[in-house]
């Protein structure tokens, strides 16, 4: 006998999975375990080691993946410029889970017309990740919230297919893996330590235990509720390293507008600065730094810092620079903005 099917659909499943949907033949494959009572106490001590004080969170994302494959999910980071830190074994780890429904990709991978390998895949892997062009970061951020997307094979037309993929993206750069903006949400970005002994066997014991750890998620609560379209709140994935990774990427001129502001608060002992954009470039042009126009510096003090200006032009304040260096104070008119003490040491990475 065998079997007909009006076409082909992807419906992602592993605790209820059916290989013919609705008259379709689903192209997603089959889930190879089956839960069990046990110990998991190797792959708790591992994901532990890699989630750390997120762990919970943690859970919750192996849960989501589990139970409800088609949520959207933020774009999980793991970063270390050491060596031996399990970064490679968390990918094999997953993979081991969803076996043919996950795949570790390479950047020349992701960065290929032909997709068909990874797009119809749940989770996608980029080990030694290094995607340092604007066009993969908004590839990527876009991927990690659509729905449907085209697959292309070599000698077939693209075809739009429903898109459930979540990646996973490890990588010994910190700073520049991948460019990110002020103001991202979607990348949860996890430094990972060293591990405290090396273990050969670690992958092998891990696998040993997934029909326990999934009894684990299948038992357990989650701890966070979703909030957002991602689940996560941008507060709740925010760490140090993403922090790191955002600074990196700011732009350059974006620096030398708060270290400016830093001196000025400095010398005069300020809790806050009002100032207006001719005021910024005045300054840039003091300090010998290549003139920019108004239009750079707006985009900056209210794209990148979220500043509004003064609904009218009032008096204020004025800082201006002498030759020597030194800063004196003169009155001025204008729509300024206001930044607090607290927000320029922000801005310039001070506690």
């Amino acid at each position: 006998r065998v079997d007909c099917y009006d076409g082909f659909c992807f419906v992602p499943s592993h605790l209820d999975y059916q290989q013919k949907v609705g008259g379709f033949y689903n192209r997603y494959q089959p889930f190879q375990h089956e839960s069990r009572q046990g110990d998991a106490s190797v792959i708790f001590q591992f994901l532990g080691h890699i989630f750390g004080e997120q762990i919970e969170m943690g859970y919750d994302y192996f849960k989501i993946l589990l139970e409800r494959p088609t949520q959207i999910l933020p774009i999980l980071c793991l970063v270390s410029e050491e060596r031996g830190t399990g970064k490679t074994t968390f990918l094999h780890f997953v993979k081991s889970i969803f076996g043919e429904n996950m795949t570790i990709n390479s950047n020349e991978d992701f960065r290929s017309n032909f997709n068909i390998e990874w797009a119809q895949k749940l989770v996608i892997g980029v080990d030694e990740t290094f995607l340092d062009r604007k066009e993969d970061s908004e590839r990527i951020k876009n991927l990690s919230t659509a729905r449907f997307y085209k697959v292309e094979a070599k000698g077939h037309d693209r075809q739009e297919v429903e898109f459930f993929g979540k990646f996973i993206l490890c990588s010994n750069n910190e700073d520049h893996f991948i460019i990110a903006e002020p103001g991202e949400i979607r990348y949860w970005v996890r430094k990972v330590p060293p591990l405290k002994s090396e273990n050969h066997h670690l992958l092998a014991q891990l696998r040993a235990q997934i029909p326990f750890f999934l009894h684990f998620l299948v038992s357990r609560d989650f701890v966070h509720p979703s909030k957002t379209r991602m689940w996560f709140t941008a507060d709740q994935i925010a760490t140090p390293a993403l922090k790191k990774l955002l600074n990196q990427n700011r732009n350059k001129l974006e620096v030398e507008i708060a270290h400016i502001l830093l001196t000025i608060a400095d010398e005069k002992e300020l809790d806050e600065i009002r100032f207006c954009t001719g005021d910024v470039q005045d300054w840039l042009n003091k300090k010998h730094i290549r003139f920019k126009d108004l239009s750079q510096i707006k985009r900056i003090l209210q794209n990148a810092w979220k500043l509004s200006p003064a609904s009218n032009s009032l008096t204020y304040l004025q800082y201006k620079f002498l030759t020597d260096g030194s800063v004196f104070e003169q009155t001025g008119k204008g729509r300024f903005y206001i930044l607090s003490r607290t927000r320029i040491n922000e801005l310039n990475e001070l506690p």
